[in-house]
């Protein structure tokens, strides 16, 4: 296995939003994690990044590369993320550093893990803002986040997220507050770039139809928990739990007939 995640609890004073979550991703796989707002989606993947917010405390193993990720310094763990594992935020407007051009940002992560030079990070970042399919790259690398659109900074993000060649791609709601044609772009690049690269998929969101589009596998989150977990295809022709079974009767009738579109 790529990654196992064992009876994580992530605990803010008393309360376990996230309250014994196991799971386990293998080389390839396009896993969804499905749920509605404040299931404890976006907190899980931030446990597993090393990136909860202070005034948290998290239990459990979260194995990869014979490593339990929680138990890693600092230092350890900055040497994987982004390297290794990478993830793209929801909201790249805060996400991205806003007085840094896009190209230098993308550099950076270049810089950092693989010890590049500033000319040829520099000259990589323009590649990968190709690669996302951002046109008149050159250019657009000396621009700064709030000087493109919410599509753009979110295909930023993927290529940021993307330069070091990671095992593992968590994207968390990447299509949050896109309109629908861009939405649709977005998926397309993201399934067509995770193929390419042969990395494996952590996809967060509330969004089953987007699910259906892109993963195999997927996993469903109420209140903290997973209440249930399958292919793709058998939870959404035959969901076994109620909530589950609200969610796909809440999906139009086009998406729940299809399951899923790979």
């Amino acid at each position: 296995m790529l990654l196992t995640v064992e009876d994580l609890r992530v605990l803010i004073g008393r309360h376990a939003p996230v309250d014994g979550v196991s799971f386990e991703i293998a080389s390839g796989d396009r896993l969804g994690l499905i749920g509605e707002s404040g299931s404890g989606k976006t907190l899980t993947a931030l446990a597993l990044m090393g990136l909860l917010p202070d005034g948290t405390r998290v239990t459990g193993r979260v194995l990869y590369g014979g490593n339990n990720l929680l138990e890693l310094d600092e230092e350890r763990l900055c040497a994987i993320r982004g390297d290794r594992i990478s993830m793209v935020f929801q909201e790249p407007m805060t996400a991205l550093n806003p007085v840094m051009r896009v190209g230098d940002q993308i550099a950076e992560v270049l810089r950092i893990h693989r010890s590049m030079d500033k000319e040829a990070a520099g000259a990589e970042a323009v590649e990968l803002l190709n690669r996302v399919q951002i046109s008149d790259a050159g250019s657009r690398s000396r621009s700064y986040p709030h000087q493109l659109s919410g599509g753009q900074r979110q295909r930023v993000m993927i290529a940021m997220a993307l330069a070091c060649g990671p095992d593992l791609l968590i994207a968390d709601e990447p299509t949050t507050a896109l309109d629908v044609t861009v939405q649709a772009g977005i998926l397309r690049l993201l399934n067509r770039l995770v193929e390419e690269e042969g990395a494996s998929l952590l996809l967060i969101t509330h969004d089953l139809p987007v699910v259906a589009t892109i993963c195999t596998q997927a996993l469903v989150m109420h209140e903290g928990r997973i209440v249930e977990r399958g292919s793709t295809s058998a939870l959404f022709r035959q969901p076994q739990h109620p909530y589950t079974r609200g969610l796909i009767d809440a999906m139009p009738d086009y998406v729940r007939s299809r399951g899923t579109a790979r």
